[in-house]
């Protein structure tokens, strides 16, 4: 707020500047990431076509376990901005773990 004061010599709340860029149609987005060697129609075809495992273990042809680990992943962590519509960019494909011993 303090950068709208020095630019303009008016001082706004918080609240203020949260209403007057929801009156302007923005809207506090969260940024998405979209791998960088993505095939958006493979995907589209794999959500629309393919059965979700539950079914395919109902059916007896698979068995589904849950599992949970602990890992860190080399990723973007992405937050919100205030936006017409929401972001995307481009972030690394897959995944890059790294495995932690615990004493």
């Amino acid at each position: 707020m303090s950068t709208i004061e020095k630019l303009t010599g008016l001082k706004r709340s918080e609240k203020q500047v949260m209403k007057f860029l929801k009156k302007i149609g923005l809207r506090h987005r969260k940024v998405g990431a979209i791998p960088s060697k993505a095939n958006v129609d493979e995907q589209e075809n794999f959500k629309k076509n393919a059965r979700p495992p539950s079914q395919r273990s109902e059916e007896g042809k698979r068995a589904v376990f849950f599992i949970d680990a602990a890992h860190f992943v080399l990723a973007p962590f992405l937050g919100y901005l205030w936006c017409f519509t929401r972001l995307f960019l481009k972030a690394p494909s897959g995944r890059q773990r790294f495995n932690v011993l615990g004493l």
